[in-house]
């Protein structure tokens, strides 16, 4: 029991870095709570801090799953303190801990009065070192919503349903034998339901029209997304 606190509370620090504040500060000076959409993630990290820090901002997030999954797990010794009802092994139960922990901790940092980013990246390090294909195939898909919508929220929710979809495909009409299939994929949409939580106000705004595009991304314009409760302006009387 105590290895696998020990891999929790690490993994959860690790997600915890506050990346986007600690490197709006290094390298522009400004607090990123204070600018843009006030979120710590990479996408507001691009607007306020420029595409170089963002780029920088995105990595280091994706790196913080890809190191609570990978290495951090492998300070569990011994069994796990629960019975295993998997198909996985019990490090491999530790790593999705060590996942799942360091996406909290992205999330409700404690560094940062316990609010942080959204939790897209640390997600995406986690599932590519867990199902390296299907999270390819997921990150494609941000790209292309991105490209055809400039809408990185909803590139980023499509793209975590994605790669529950990509599984169920691969594996159900191509044959592709997935180890832990059945427990990964379930686990995979408990992530896409919290995902889409921590996205309820880009949703919101989406429907109404108000989400804000990034222009430079988006790159095909021959497809208009309306929104479905796209809000009339009011037209004051002279």
């Amino acid at each position: 029991m105590l290895y696998l606190f020990i891999v929790i509370v690490l993994s959860y620090l690790v997600g915890s870095f506050p990346t986007a504040l600690v490197f709006g500060k290094l390298f522009k000076g400004v607090d990123i709570r204070q600018l843009g959409s006030k979120n710590m993630g990479s996408t507001n990290a691009f607007r306020v801090l420029g595409w170089k820090v963002g780029v920088l901002v995105q990595l280091v997030d994706i790196a913080k799953g890809f190191i609570a999954t990978l290495l951090i797990s492998k300070l569990f010794f011994g069994n796990l303190p629960f019975e295993n009802r998997t198909p996985f092994q019990d490090i491999t139960i530790v790593q999705l801990i060590a996942g799942i922990s360091a996406i909290i901790g992205h999330v409700w940092t404690v560094f940062a009065g316990f609010k942080g980013g959204k939790g897209i990246n640390t997600t995406a390090g986690m599932l590519l070192s867990l199902a390296p294909i299907d999270a390819t195939i997921a990150i494609g898909m941000f790209i292309l919503v991105l490209m055809f919508s400039g809408y990185v929220s909803l590139g980023s929710i499509i793209a975590a349903y994605s790669f529950p979809s990509a599984m169920f495909i691969r594996e159900n009409f191509f044959g592709v034998e997935i180890d832990g299939y059945h427990t990964l994929i379930y686990f995979s949409l408990a992530v896409c339901i919290f995902l889409t939580y921590n996205h309820r106000a880009n949703i919101k705004r989406l429907m109404y029209g108000e989400e804000n595009r990034f222009e430079k991304w988006w790159k095909v314009r021959w497809i208009q997304i309306d929104a479905p409760f796209k809000r009339k302006k009011k037209v004051k009387d002279l």
